[in-house]
């Protein structure tokens, strides 16, 4: 497949105007000016002209599909395994159609997560690829307790994580503190776990070759997931007993070591301070801008599953770091190249290269100028397979030499 758009965007900030992508089946083979990449790939080859924006694919950091981002999402756990499996699937759809090409989802029970990941790679299933970490390890009754990750001590921590790998893993998931979805659980300020069991899982995880994602909200338990050595902190809201406690020194470490930040930001992320208060929410606002401007490596996610938190709201969750004074090109860097990197795909996903998936986005307008054209996709190709083709209007043509193929794909 041929591919000529108005824009590409090949770099941070830089489109090449006027461009091709020529796809080989799940790869990108070349990119390059028009004229140059349409006669590379001759005449025979389907070719779809975009009047708009191609970009890489997005990548959300952090979902959870075993959820239905209702306002009870543990209500529905209830099902039988089968029924989950069915609306997992339509979320994974979702996400798809949002313009997410790699979601990376952090927690579900029974292994769901991994079948909808093998359903997506093997091609029967239409969705993003998924980097799931299949059961995150909780104390007793701790947070998320009811996905069946109940472990207590370094023995039983380990034993989690060889079960996860054995099922497929690709990440390790810890809470290293509460959260608001248990309601009889754990605060979200206070720690779970001692520093010989985050010790020992992120130990037994780095030696089978995965990465830890530490959901983190509490600032001791910030502290003490950095200090076991995990990869990436989920949420880093630095929260205490009594408010809010960034600690320079425990920034400067996570800065230093390169622990990506999953700051998992709600598509309704204005409604905060009417949630939390005017005064809290501005201080959770600005912890936020201290991060970056101090060059924490931030990454986008969404938590989507959790409560009214859909699977089509990344595009909406970004002009978050825009009302914080983040350029636009760094925003879609930090949802594409960046978070690439930080979830080990950087070398198959991210960018529009040579070589890498063939992951794109093909959006109405102009997404450096104006966020909003995300919410116009035209087209979504994961793994060089089209997803979602308008009916009408938007791409102007889809050729195999002089025979039309059709819009709708």
């Amino acid at each position: 497949m041929l591919i000529t758009a108005d824009r590409i965007l090949t770099d941070t900030g830089t489109y090449l105007e006027g461009g091709a992508v020529l796809l080989d089946g799940d790869a990108i083979a070349a990119v390059g000016p028009k004229a140059e990449i349409v006669r590379q790939a001759g005449p025979d080859v389907p070719r779809l002209a975009h009047s708009g924006t191609v970009l890489p694919g997005l990548i959300d950091s952090h979902v959870h599909l075993i959820f239905d981002g209702g306002t009870d999402p543990v209500a529905g756990l209830g099902e039988a395994d089968e029924v989950l499996y069915d609306r997992m699937c339509r979320r994974a759809e979702q996400l798809l159609r949002a313009g997410v090409t790699t979601a990376r989802d952090l927690g579900d029970r029974g292994g769901l997560a991994f079948r909808v990941a093998a359903d997506v790679e093997a091609g029967r299933l239409a969705g993003p690829r998924v980097l799931a970490a299949g059961t995150p390890a909780t104390p007793p009754g701790g947070h998320c307790h009811f996905l069946g990750g109940e472990v207590s001590g370094e023995t039983a921590v380990r034993d989690l994580v060889r079960r996860n790998v054995e099922a497929g893993a690709a990440v390790i998931k810890v809470m290293t503190s509460g959260g608001g979805l248990t309601k009889d659980g754990p605060s979200s300020w206070q720690s779970q776990f001692s520093a010989a069991e985050l010790t020992a899982l992120v130990d037994a995880a780095h030696a089978a070759g995965l990465p830890v994602a530490a959901h983190a909200h509490g600032a001791d338990a910030i502290a003490e997931a950095v200090g076991a050595g995990v990869d990436t902190l989920e949420h880093c809201t630095w929260m205490t007993e009594t408010g809010f406690d960034l600690r320079p020194d425990v920034l400067r470490r996570i800065i230093d070591e390169n622990i990506a930040v999953s700051l998992t930001v709600s598509p309704h992320w204005r409604m905060l301070p009417q949630v939390f208060g005017e005064e809290r929410a501005a201080v959770m606002f600005d912890q936020v801008r201290q991060m970056i401007e101090a060059g924490a490596n931030v990454i986008v996610g969404t938590d989507a599953g959790v409560q009214r938190t859909g699977f089509d709201g990344l595009p909406g969750a970004l002009p978050f770091y825009a009302h914080l004074g983040v350029p636009n090109d760094r925003i879609l860097d930090m949802a594409t190249r960046g978070c690439a990197q930080a979830l080990g795909v950087g070398d198959l996903t991210g960018r529009i290269a040579p070589g890498l998936r063939a992951d794109l986005l093909l959006v109405d307008g102009d997404p450096l100028r104006d966020l909003e054209a995300l919410r116009s996709v035209t087209a979504v190709v994961a793994a060089g397979r089209f997803n979602s083709l308008p009916s009408k209007g938007r791409i102007a043509q889809l050729r195999s030499g002089n025979k039309q193929l059709g819009e709708s794909g």
